[in-house]
C-alpha cells in the first residue's frame, strides 16, 4: 500500500456539504453564455399561434416557451434526441435554468416538436430574423442562395421508381394486347370488331377486358399456355394496377421515393461517406444567407436546383430580397424571368458562364459553340466560321416540367459539303442547324455583364464564404449525417429549428 504523504495540502472536499444561502443557477452561467441568447430572443417572440393549439379543458401544460427554449439550445448543443433532452432537463445546469427546474419527459418534448411547432416553425423563424434584422446583424434584402442534399432519416434498400412502375405497365398493356389478338384470332365473331385502348390500362379496365376475352374463348379449344396466362392476369393484373395507381400518387411527379418516408425521394449524394455517390432517400434543402446568418430556407423533394429557386423566395416575408445571387444550377430562362419580373437584382450564373470565359481567353474559338458565332440583328441570320449566312429556317416552341413554356427560332446554312470544319462545327450529317432560344441568349448576355463586372466579381466570391460555411454547419460541424424525424412536415420543423439555432449561435458567438 502507497504511503500518503501528510506534508501535502488539499482544498476541504465534501460532496455533502450544505449551503447558508444557495446560489440560484443563473448565477453559475457565464454573462455571454449562448444559453442567455436563447432566452433572450425567445422570450421577445409572439407565440400566441402555439398558444391556440392547447385545449383550456383537463391540466395545466408546460409552457411552449419553455420548450421551445429547450430545443432551441438542445439543438445549439448538438442535443436533438428527446430522451437526451429529457435527460439533460435533469443534469445540465443550462437546461434546467432554462426549463425553470421543470422536467418534461421525451413524450412532451417530441410531441411539442412534432405537433405543436407544425405549420408554425416557419413564423417562428421569420420572428428571430427580423429581431437579427433590427439589431443590425444582417440585411433581409441581400442574399446568398445555394443548396444541398442531406440524407432522410429512412431505409436506404426499400424504395420505389417511378420508371419500374411505367415499365410494369406497358408490359401489363402489351401483354394484354397480345391476349386480345389471340382472341381475335381463334373466336373474332364473338369477340367483335370494337377493340379497348390498351395504353395506360387501369384495374377496371383490364377486369373487362379479360372477361370480354374468356366470354370470346368459352367452349374454344384453347392453347393451354394461354390459359394459365388469362388466369394469372385475371387474379393478379388488377390487384397490380391498384397498386401501382397508389404508388403513382405518392410519388406526385417524382422518380422514386423511399417506403419508410414516403416524402424522401432518392438522390445522389455529392458528399457520401463511401466517396461513390450513392443514391440515397434525401431533402434537397435550399438555403438563403447573409453574413453567414440564415435569412430563408426550404425544402423540395426535386433533386434539381433549378425548379427550386421561385419556390424558395416566394416564401420570404411578404416581399422579395432586391439583390440574390446564386450558382450556375440556378440560371434557367423561368428563373431569369422570374427575378426580372420581380425586379430582383440577379447575380445568377448560367451552366455556360466558366466555359464561356476560358474560351474569351483563348486565341482558338470551338465552332460548335453558339457564342462563338457572329449574329447581324439587322438581317436576322448567324454567320458561320466560314462566312456563310444561317438563315431563319423556322420556329417552335417547348415546355418544361413546371408549364413554362420556351420559344425557339431555327437556322440553317446552304451547304456545309467539303467544308474543312465540318468535323468539329455539325455533330450530325448534312447541313449545320442552329435552334436558338432568342429570350435566354439575351439574359445570358445581361447575367454575363453582371457577373464579370467589378460588383459581380465581388458578390460571386462573397458567395463561397458566405452561404458554404453555413452549409458546413448543418452537415459536418453539428455531426448530421441525416435528418432525425421522418415526413416532410416533421423534416421542415427540425430544419427550421437547426437555423433558429444556428443564428443564435452565430449571435452569440
Amino acid at each position: 500500500m502507497q504511503k500518503q504523504d501528510l506534508n501535502v495540502a488539499f482544498k476541504d472536499y465534501n460532496p455533502n456539504q450544505l449551503m447558508f444561502l444557495p446560489p440560484s443557477l443563473e448565477e453559475l452561467i457565464p454573462a455571454h453564455h449562448p444559453g442567455r441568447v436563447v432566452h433572450q430572443i425567445i422570450e421577445r417572440i409572439d407565440l400566441s399561434e402555439v398558444y391556440g393549439r392547447y385545449s383550456e379543458n383537463g391540466s395545466s401544460s408546460y409552457h411552449p416557451k419553455m420548450l421551445l427554449k429547450v430545443l432551441v439550445y438542445g439543438y445549439l448543443e448538438n442535443c436533438y434526441s428527446s430522451r437526451k433532452l429529457e435527460k439533460a432537463v435533469r443534469e445540465n445546469i443550462v437546461f434546467m435554468w432554462l426549463a425553470g427546474m421543470q422536467r418534461p419527459d421525451h413524450h412532451t418534448i417530441n410531441r411539442f416538436r412534432s405537433e405543436r411547432l407544425r405549420d408554425v416553425i416557419g413564423d417562428i423563424f421569420a420572428q428571430v430574423v427580423l429581431l437579427l434584422h433590427e439589431e443590425g446583424l444582417l440585411d433581409i434584402k441581400e442574399v446568398y442562395t445555394d443548396g444541398t442534399k442531406i440524407e432522410a432519416n429512412a431505409n436506404r434498400y426499400t424504395f420505389v421508381w417511378g420508371k419500374a412502375i411505367k415499365k410494369s405497365k406497358e408490359r401489363i398493356s402489351s401483354q394484354l394486347q397480345e391476349l386480345w389478338n389471340y382472341a381475335g384470332s381463334v373466336a373474332s365473331a364473338e369477340l367483335g370488331t370494337e377493340e379497348p385502348d390498351f395504353v395506360n390500362p387501369n384495374a377496371e379496365k383490364v377486369s373487362r377486358t379479360i372477361e370480354k376475352i374468356n366470354q370470346a374463348l368459352e367452349g374454344k379449344a384453347v392453347d393451354k399456355k394461354v390459359k394459365q396466362k388469362l388466369g394469372y392476369a385475371q387474379k393478379n393484373w388488377p390487384a397490380k394496377l391498384e397498386e401501382y395507381a397508389q404508388k403513382e400518387e405518392v410519388l406526385a411527379g417524382r422518380n422514386s421515393y423511399s417506403k419508410t418516408d414516403p416524402d424522401a425521394t432518392f438522390m445522389r449524394m455529392k458528399e457520401d461517406h463511401m466517396r461513390n455517390g450513392q443514391l440515397k432517400p434525401a431533402y434537397n434543402l435550399q438555403l438563403s444567407t447573409h453574413g453567414r446568418f440564415v435569412v430563408n430556407y426550404s425544402l423540395h423533394p426535386n433533386p434539381n436546383d433549378t425548379l427550386t429557386l421561385k419556390p424558395h423566395l416566394q416564401q420570404y416575408y411578404g416581399f422579395y430580397p432586391s439583390c440574390c445571387t446564386a450558382d450556375a444550377g440556378y440560371g434557367s430562362e423561368e428563373n431569369y424571368c422570374f427575378l426580372e419580373q420581380n425586379r430582383i437584382e440577379a447575380y445568377v450564373k448560367y451552366n455556360t458562364f466558366h466555359k464561356e470565359l476560358r474560351q474569351e481567353s483563348k486565341s482558338k474559338k470551338v465552332h460548335g459553340l453558339l457564342e462563338n458565332l457572329y449574329y447581324d440583328p439587322q438581317k436576322d441570320h448567324y454567320i458561320c466560321p466560314m462566312g456563310q449566312a444561317m438563315k431563319p429556317s423556322g420556329e417552335s416552341t417547348g415546355k418544361t416540367s413546371t408549364g413554362f413554356v420556351q420559344h425557339y427560332r431555327h437556322y440553317a446554312a446552304k451547304n456545309c459539303q467539303g467544308c474543312p470544319l465540318a468535323a468539329s462545327c455539325r455533330p450530325e450529317a448534312g447541313n449545320k442547324t442552329l435552334r436558338v432560344n432568342t429570350r435566354l441568349q439575351q439574359q445570358k448576355t445581361r447575367a454575363k455583364q453582371r457577373l464579370t463586372s467589378e460588383q459581380g466579381v465581388h458578390k460571386r466570391r462573397q458567395r463561397a464564404t458566405d452561404v458554404e460555411p453555413v452549409f458546413a454547419d448543418f452537415k459536418h460541424n453539428k455531426g448530421r449525417a441525416r435528418f432525425m424525424l421522418r415526413g416532410a412536415e416533421k423534416v421542415a420543423i427540425e430544419t427550421g429549428l437547426i437555423a433558429i439555432a444556428h443564428n443564435l449561435a452565430k449571435m452569440a458567438g
